[in-house]
This record gives C-alpha cells, sequence and structure tokens, in this order.
C-alpha cells in the first residue's frame, strides 16, 4: 500500500483516535502512516461488536435457564472470550468451562471469584449475578 492509499476517511468505531499502518514512500522505503480508519475497519468493527452482543445475550439465556453460572457471561460482556480469558487468570480453559456450571460456580472459593472479578474490574458481588 501506498503513503497516499493509506484510509483517512474516519472511523466512527475509532471515537476520533488514530491507528499506526506501514505503507511504502515514494522512494519504496516502508513507513509508518498514521490512519483514521475507513469504511472496511468500520464494518469490521460493527461486526464484530455484533457477535459479541449476540453471544452476550446467548450466555445470558443460558444463565436464565440455569445451564450457565453468570461467569459465562461476564466473559462475553467484558468483550473477552475463553482463550483470553484463561490467559489473563491464568486458569486452563478446560477448568473455566467447569465453573461455567452454576453447581461448580456456587461452590468455587472467594480467591478465584476475586481473581475473575479483578480480571473484569467488577465485584465478586457482581460477578455472582445477572445485571
Amino acid at each position: 500500500m501506498d503513503v497516499n492509499d493509506v484510509p483517512q476517511e474516519g472511523n466512527r468505531t475509532m471515537g476520533g483516535h488514530r491507528r499506526v499502518m506501514y505503507a511504502r514512500d515514494a522512494d519504496g522505503r516502508i513507513v509508518i502512516v498514521p490512519s483514521r480508519g475507513g469504511e472496511v475497519d468500520e464494518t469490521v468493527t460493527l461486526q464484530a461488536l455484533d457477535l459479541i452482543r449476540e453471544m452476550t445475550e446467548a450466555a445470558r439465556a443460558r444463565v436464565l435457564a440455569g445451564e450457565s453460572s453468570p461467569l459465562e457471561y461476564w466473559m462475553y460482556a467484558q468483550r473477552l472470550d475463553l482463550p483470553q480469558l484463561s490467559q489473563v487468570t491464568g486458569f486452563w480453559q478446560w477448568r473455566i468451562r467447569r465453573h461455567f456450571k452454576p453447581r461448580r460456580f456456587a461452590k468455587l472459593p472467594i480467591d478465584i471469584l476475586q481473581r475473575y472479578a479483578d480480571v473484569m474490574g467488577i465485584t465478586v458481588e457482581q460477578l455472582g449475578k445477572l445485571p
């Protein structure tokens, strides 16, 4: 991509911020060019946010049906997925999936609940229920 081809249309999902893109200048060197984003970036971001919203609502329905714990809802509500939650908490993914089971979640010790709450920026009390 040439320096003049870097999208500068603006992207409402970026909130006025810029991001860095690499492009070729007139001398053929790769340089850093600030970009305000473009229509393609915006479309992809909005589609991803819609998918996250759908996953969050599906998790809410499972919690209300007693099929899952509030942990699954909060994971999606905080825009995390299982691999990300595993990485930031240090728990194995299989262990987190077990914590999605309401019976197991109800028996979790406070230190594990606190770890989840800290990662998600909420209190342990909030973690235990839906908003």
